[in-house]
Protein backbone atom coordinates (compact mmCIF):
# COMPACT_ATOMS: atom_id res chain seq x y z
CA UNK A 1 0.00 0.00 0.00
CA UNK A 2 1.26 3.60 -0.64
CA UNK A 3 0.43 7.25 1.37
CA UNK A 4 -1.28 9.82 -0.60
CA UNK A 5 0.53 13.39 0.14
CA UNK A 6 -1.34 16.22 -0.93
CA UNK A 7 -1.20 20.05 -0.98
CA UNK A 8 2.42 20.19 -1.71
CA UNK A 9 4.60 23.14 -2.73
CA UNK A 10 5.26 23.01 -6.41
CA UNK A 11 8.87 23.04 -5.35
CA UNK A 12 8.97 19.89 -3.89
CA UNK A 13 11.22 17.27 -4.95
CA UNK A 14 11.28 13.32 -4.61
CA UNK A 15 14.27 13.91 -2.02
CA UNK A 16 12.54 16.39 0.40
CA UNK A 17 9.43 13.91 0.87
CA UNK A 18 11.85 11.06 0.93
CA UNK A 19 13.50 12.79 3.93
CA UNK A 20 10.17 14.08 5.94
CA UNK A 21 8.66 10.34 5.66
CA UNK A 22 12.28 9.01 6.33
CA UNK A 23 11.84 10.26 10.07
CA UNK A 24 9.14 7.58 10.30
CA UNK A 25 10.73 4.40 8.74
CA UNK A 26 12.01 3.22 5.66
CA UNK A 27 10.98 5.10 2.73
CA UNK A 28 11.05 2.44 -0.31
CA UNK A 29 9.52 4.77 -2.80
CA UNK A 30 8.58 8.75 -3.69
CA UNK A 31 6.23 9.62 -6.90
CA UNK A 32 5.64 12.91 -7.67
CA UNK A 33 3.08 13.16 -10.78
CA UNK A 34 3.46 15.93 -13.32
CA UNK A 35 1.27 17.50 -15.79
CA UNK A 36 1.91 16.37 -19.10
CA UNK A 37 1.71 19.69 -20.81
CA UNK A 38 3.30 22.05 -18.90
CA UNK A 39 6.16 19.29 -16.99
CA UNK A 40 5.26 21.23 -13.70
CA UNK A 41 4.06 19.50 -10.39
CA UNK A 42 0.80 19.09 -9.63
CA UNK A 43 0.53 19.73 -5.87
CA UNK A 44 0.52 15.64 -4.86
CA UNK A 45 2.58 12.47 -4.63
CA UNK A 46 2.92 9.14 -3.32
CA UNK A 47 5.16 7.55 -0.19
CA UNK A 48 5.59 3.84 -0.15
CA UNK A 49 7.17 2.95 3.03
CA UNK A 50 8.52 -0.61 4.13
CA UNK A 51 5.73 -1.45 6.72
CA UNK A 52 1.88 -0.48 7.12
CA UNK A 53 2.96 0.18 10.80
CA UNK A 54 5.58 3.21 9.46
CA UNK A 55 3.01 4.26 6.58
CA UNK A 56 0.47 4.62 9.79
CA UNK A 57 2.66 6.49 12.02
CA UNK A 58 3.21 9.08 9.31
CA UNK A 59 -0.26 9.34 8.50
CA UNK A 60 -0.70 9.85 12.27
CA UNK A 61 1.77 12.66 12.77
CA UNK A 62 1.84 14.45 9.31
CA UNK A 63 -1.50 14.76 8.58
CA UNK A 64 -2.75 18.47 8.59
CA UNK A 65 0.82 19.12 9.50
CA UNK A 66 2.85 22.30 7.95
CA UNK A 67 5.43 22.22 5.64
CA UNK A 68 7.13 24.13 2.83
CA UNK A 69 3.99 26.89 3.66
CA UNK A 70 1.46 24.44 3.25
CA UNK A 71 -0.97 21.94 5.65
CA UNK A 72 0.07 18.34 4.65
CA UNK A 73 -3.19 16.47 3.49
CA UNK A 74 -1.98 12.67 4.43
CA UNK A 75 -3.90 9.38 4.36
CA UNK A 76 -3.91 5.57 2.37
CA UNK A 77 -3.67 6.07 -1.29
CA UNK A 78 -6.88 4.71 -2.86
CA UNK A 79 -6.46 2.38 -5.88
CA UNK A 80 -7.45 4.68 -9.20
CA UNK A 81 -10.55 3.93 -10.05
CA UNK A 82 -11.02 3.93 -13.82
CA UNK A 83 -14.58 3.70 -14.45
CA UNK A 84 -15.27 7.59 -14.58
CA UNK A 85 -12.14 8.77 -16.57
CA UNK A 86 -12.08 11.32 -18.46
CA UNK A 87 -11.54 9.21 -21.90
CA UNK A 88 -14.92 7.26 -21.57
CA UNK A 89 -18.00 9.05 -21.95
CA UNK A 90 -20.32 6.36 -22.30
CA UNK A 91 -22.14 5.07 -24.85
CA UNK A 92 -23.88 7.61 -27.59
CA UNK A 93 -23.36 11.19 -27.47
CA UNK A 94 -22.56 10.62 -31.03
CA UNK A 95 -23.60 13.92 -33.57
CA UNK A 96 -22.27 16.23 -35.60
CA UNK A 97 -22.82 19.37 -33.93
CA UNK A 98 -20.67 21.36 -31.67
CA UNK A 99 -22.06 22.07 -28.62
CA UNK A 100 -24.75 19.23 -28.66
CA UNK A 101 -24.14 17.37 -25.53
CA UNK A 102 -21.75 19.00 -22.12
CA UNK A 103 -19.02 17.28 -20.53
CA UNK A 104 -18.79 16.77 -16.25
CA UNK A 105 -15.69 16.08 -15.14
Amino acid sequence: MSIYVGNLSYEVTEADLSEAFSAYGSVKRVQLPTDRETGRMRGFGFVEMSSDEEEQAAIDALDGAEWMGRDMKVNKARPRDNSNSRGSFGGGGGGGRRGSYSRSY
